[in-house]
Formats: C-alpha cells, sequence, structure tokens
C-alpha cells in the first residue's frame, strides 16, 4: 500500500517588506538580487520502457536526448558560463553513463528523477527500492551522491520523503504550489528539508510545446516576461527543459529559443546563476526567512 499525506501549515515566517510576491529579507547567493535556476529534466528511454515499449521506431525519441539534445544543451550552458540542474532517471544513468559522466565533469548537477520515469503510484517497498536503485546508480557514474530529488510525473507520499531523508537528500523539487522555496519538515523524518516548486503549467517547456502546441516564437516571449516579473519582484526564477524532441527543446529551433532567453536574462544586473543545490543550501542556511510547512 502506498501512504499519502496531507501538508498542514505549520508557521509562515517570511520576512517580507509586505508588498505581496516580496523578496526574502536574506539576499540569494552571491548577494545577488534574482536567482536563475535553470533544470533539466533528461526523459530519456527510460519513458518509453517504463510503460513496456521497445525504444524503437517511433518509440525512439528518448534516444535524442541522450545523442542530440542533452550534448546541445551542455555545448549551450558552456557558452554561457552558467551551472545547470540535471535530473537524471536511473534507467537513463545506466544507459548513458558516459554522458553523466560529462554533466559532472562540467560543473552542473545531477539530481535523481525516478528510475524509469514512472506515472504511476507504487507500493512503499517498490518505491523505496527504485529510490535507491537510481540513487546508487547515479553515485556509481559521477563518484557523488545526489542530493535533490524530482518527481517523473509529480507524484510522492509521506514515504517517499521519508527514504530520501534517510539517504541525505536536502531538497525535493517537485511541488507547484508556490513562487519561491521553503522548507518542509517530515513529521517521521529528523529535520527539515528544502522544497524547490517547479511550476511547469508555465515554466517548463512541456505544456507549451505538447499541450498548447505554441510557436516557439510565443514561449520565448512568455518566458522572458515571466522573468522580468519575477526580476522586479521576488526573485527566484527556476525553468525546467527536456532535450527531447517532441514535448521537449532539444532540436535546434527550440533550443536556440532557451539561447535567447539566456541573453536576456543575462542583460540584467545583479543575477546569479545557481544549481538548486545551491539554493536548497542557501535556505538551511538562512532558514529563518523562509516559510515552513508541516508533512
Amino acid at each position: 500500500m502506498t501512504s499519502t499525506y496531507l501538508p498542514e501549515l505549520r508557521r509562515a515566517t517570511r520576512r517580507t517588506s509586505g508588498a505581496p510576491g516580496a523578496r526574502p529579507a536574506q539576499p540569494w547567493p552571491g548577494e545577488a538580487r534574482c536567482a536563475v535556476a535553470i533544470t533539466v529534466d533528461m526523459d530519456g528511454d527510460g519513458n518509453e520502457a517504463g510503460i513496456g515499449e521497445a525504444p524503437l521506431g517511433i518509440h525512439s525519441m528518448g534516444r535524442y536526448a541522450a545523442r542530440r539534445g542533452v550534448p546541445r544543451f551542455l555545448d549551450m550552458f558552456q557558452r554561457h558560463g552558467i551551472p545547470a540542474t540535471f535530473f537524471i532517471p536511473g534507467y537513463d544513468c545506466k544507459q548513458s553513463p558516459d554522458l553523466i559522466r560529462r554533466i559532472a565533469a562540467e560543473g552542473h548537477e545531477v539530481g535523481s528523477h525516478g528510475y524509469m520515469h514512472e506515472g504511476f503510484m507504487m507500493s512503499d517497498e517498490e518505491e523505496e527500492r527504485r529510490l535507491r536503485l537510481t540513487h546508487d546508480l547515479i553515485s556509481d557514474a559521477i563518484g557523488k551522491a545526489p542530493r535533490g530529488w524530482r518527481s517523473p510525473y509529480g507524484q510522492k507520499t509521506r514515504h517517499t520523503m521519508k527514504v530520501l531523508k534517510s539517504m541525505g537528500y536536502i531538497y525535493d523539487s517537485s511541488d507547484k504550489d508556490t513562487d519561491t522555496p521553503y522548507l518542509f519538515a517530515p513529521h517521521d523524518a529528523p529535520g527539515a528539508m528544502v522544497e524547490i516548486p517547479n511550476n511547469t503549467p508555465i515554466l517548463s517547456d512541456t505544456s507549451w510545446y505538447q499541450d498548447a502546441r505554441t510557436a516557439p516564437s510565443d514561449v520565448e516571449r512568455e518566458w522572458c516576461a515571466e522573468f522580468d516579473s519575477v526580476y522586479g519582484g521576488h526573485g527566484f526564477f527556476i525553468l525546467t527543459f527536456h532535450p527531447r524532441p517532441g514535448f521537449g527543446s532539444g532540436m535546434p529551433a527550440r533550443a536556440n529559443v532557451i539561447d535567447r532567453l539566456l541573453q536576456h536574462i543575462k542583460s540584467h544586473a545583479d543575477v546569479a546563476f545557481v544549481t538548486l543545490e545551491q539554493v536548497a543550501e542557501h535556505v538551511l542556511a538562512g532558514a529563518e526567512a523562509f516559510e515552513e510547512l508541516a508533512i
């Protein structure tokens, strides 16, 4: 059986200037006015394998992520001199260990993202087995244990958080409930973890390209507008990209949208590009300035 939970607001401790959406009193890493986190969900062959499809023919788009999409993103991030956070399913790590090692070697964070991009609920025992399997595969590939997790389909339980905490994870990036990071405290595990919400309905390529069938030029305009609003307000901007074709941004024209967006962001003063691990450490170090939920 799976274990569900209902979060309960324990205390709201964020100190702001009083304006809605105002930045936390504590500056972002590097004393920056605005922190920008670029995240990549690999979503390779594991997506198809996880639903029993052989990754061949029309079901081979996951291979594009490893062969073209991720290398294209890495080259782009290197040109811009920025770090990113890559969330990798365990199956894809096993399929492309050299690529995962390249991601880490170039200074990017590698986080955990399910084993086969599971879109279904499992027993607690099976979920734990897959969480630990992916954790071990990533640790073995890059010589460092992941410290962050993002649910493949946004599903998680109280048990998920307990297992992650026991393995030393300091943050999750799955929820969609606010604009800025906050602390959450699992009731049956000592200490707090950090939640770094990723609002995928707007700040992810999948909703635009797969669901709304939006032209890349319109997506670029929307993302630039969202950044401009964040820059003038609470100061934390997180985006999620996928290196696949179809619902992702791995192909050249859509990758160029990201390239131009990064140029737009870098034209603003006092912006820090950060990994989610850096964000989580920042929140934990200044916990009194951030909200906390009891779970």
